[in-house]
């Protein structure tokens, strides 16, 4: 088996994946560092490259392709959506994949904040709050033997806020369903751009294993919003202009929501977020 301490292996190339490929073979801290994504199919292959860029450093494979291949480094951002039994999948990546803690390496798993399940009173919560109870939460449970799978094998968990880009995120589906919305007007949503997920992840890659191997990391804006707050920012940007305000259905007896403290991440992993809040990045659209 051979092995260089320049290879990083991202598996799942969706929004997140192909952000993080581009921004590692624009990273000065990782010039040498060979990057291959990893999908199950060919099918936006073409597509990924043409977004990341041409590059010698950066190849494209499928499951299938790097079969018996190890990597120093690998990155684990598919979602739960595309596996039958989704921490059986993130096992298979550790043990295929990864060439463990041995070469000096790190896996990295992108968990959600959402294993921590509902808030019902604006409760904080923060990289060693517990989780959500598995049996009565199936979609956390999912996450949650996920990252015992990582953890248990020397790896790290970033726990995301909730995602999007300008045209990606709960805020897009409120504004253009023309439906109205379940939740409660002040219940709060963590957020955190694709970019500057990728970014954290970029920065555990530079923390290396001494920080990170087996330890959870809690990663949002560090700006938490109510979801008419949200909607308002929105409307701020030239995409959103001419929409309506949403009706919130949610009553006083609904979860408000939990608000992330990721500040010991931050200083852990020496990184902060590109975008300020999502009302900074809305605004820079007006």
């Amino acid at each position: 088996m051979s092995v260089t301490s320049s290879e990083c292996a991202v598996v799942g190339c969706g929004v997140l994946g192909t952000s993080l490929c581009k921004q590692l073979l624009e990273s000065p801290e990782f010039s040498s560092m060979q990057v291959t994504g990893i999908t199950k199919t060919k099918n936006r292959h073409e597509d990924i490259l043409a977004e990341v860029g041409q590059s010698e450093r950066f190849t494209m494979k499928t499951g299938e392709d790097v079969d018996g291949e190890k990597f120093q480094n690998v990155v684990f951002c598919a979602p739960p959506s595309g596996f039958e039994d989704y921490p059986a999948a993130v096992h298979d990546s550790i043990i295929s994949l990864w060439a463990g803690p041995s070469e000096g390496g790190v896996f990295i798993f992108t968990s959600s904040g959402g294993i921590y399940g509902f808030g019902e009173q604006s409760q904080v919560v923060n990289e060693g709050s517990p989780v959500a109870d598995p049996s009565k939460n199936p979609r956390s449970a999912r996450l949650i033997f996920a990252e015992k799978e990582v953890l248990s094998n020397g790896g790290c968990c970033l726990r995301l806020a909730g995602l999007y880009t300008l045209d990606r995120g709960a805020h897009n589906f409120w504004l253009t369903s023309g439906k109205d919305v379940t939740g409660r007007a002040d219940g709060i949503i963590n957020q955190l751009h694709y970019d500057d997920a990728a970014g954290s992840v970029i920065a555990a890659l530079a923390a290396g294993p001494t920080i990170v191997s087996g330890n959870v990391f809690l990663i949002s804006d560090g700006h938490p919003m109510t979801r008419k707050e949200i909607c308002e920012s929105s409307l701020k940007a030239k995409k959103y202009q001419g929409f309506k305000m949403p009706k919130f259905l949610g009553t006083e007896s609904d979860p408000v929501g939990k608000i992330y403290d990721g500040s010991a991440s931050n200083k852990a992993l020496k990184w902060d977020p590109r975008y300020e809040s999502f009302d900074a990045f809305m605004s820079s659209l007006a």
